[in-house]
């Protein structure tokens, strides 16, 4: 009988002990999980905002290359009145290129939709120089070329322009992300 009252009484403080022991252990492990998911989320949180901002200034980039490329913009940075058509056109054509290159790697921040639009709009502004350039005497003034592209663009409807169409398809999308985002 003595043996089994001190088991009884050794059971009375024991099992008391390990209740509270699991139960400490759950609340603290419920409690670890719980601040750790917290963590994630914030990260999680902060990454996105992150990435919001790249996104957005990939966006802004863009527009600045639309409008860079636009030749009301362009010709000005490029003509020299000592230039031939031909001289103006690589001019044209090879500011458009470096334009571009420069801002190639703003493709990993946009829809798939928005880059083909931005390297549509490259290809229709080279062309239009390039055919242009080519109804001219390659060695007439380049003030010859300047002056066509001018009446173009002139003729054109506002919102016909290659560059305006992809502005707006550009902001059409940064707005939908700022939307999206502002939830």
């Amino acid at each position: 009988m003595d043996v089994t009252t001190t088991l009884l009484e050794l059971l009375k403080y024991t099992v008391p002990a390990v209740i509270v022991l699991i139960s400490s252990y759950l609340i603290v492990n419920k409690f670890l999980v719980a601040q750790m998911q917290r963590k994630q989320m914030a990260i999680f949180k902060e990454s996105q905002d992150v990435t919001l901002r790249l996104r957005l200034q990939a966006y802004e980039r863009l527009v600045l290359f639309m409008e860079r490329i636009t030749p009301r913009q362009i010709i000005p940075r490029v003509y020299d009145s000592s230039m031939t058509v031909r001289d103006l056109q690589t001019a044209i054509t090879t500011t458009i290129n470096a334009e571009f290159e420069h801002n190639l790697s703003q493709q990993i921040y946009v829809s798939n939709n928005v880059w083909q639009t931005v390297r549509s709009v490259k290809e229709q502004e080279l062309t239009m120089v390039n055919q242009l350039a080519r109804t001219l005497d390659p060695e007439a003034p380049g003030r010859e070329l300047h002056a066509r592209i001018i009446e173009v663009l002139q003729k054109a409807e506002p919102d016909d322009l290659p560059t305006e169409i992809g502005l707006k398809i550009i902001n059409e999308e940064a707005t939908k992300i700022l939307a999206y985002n502002s939830y």
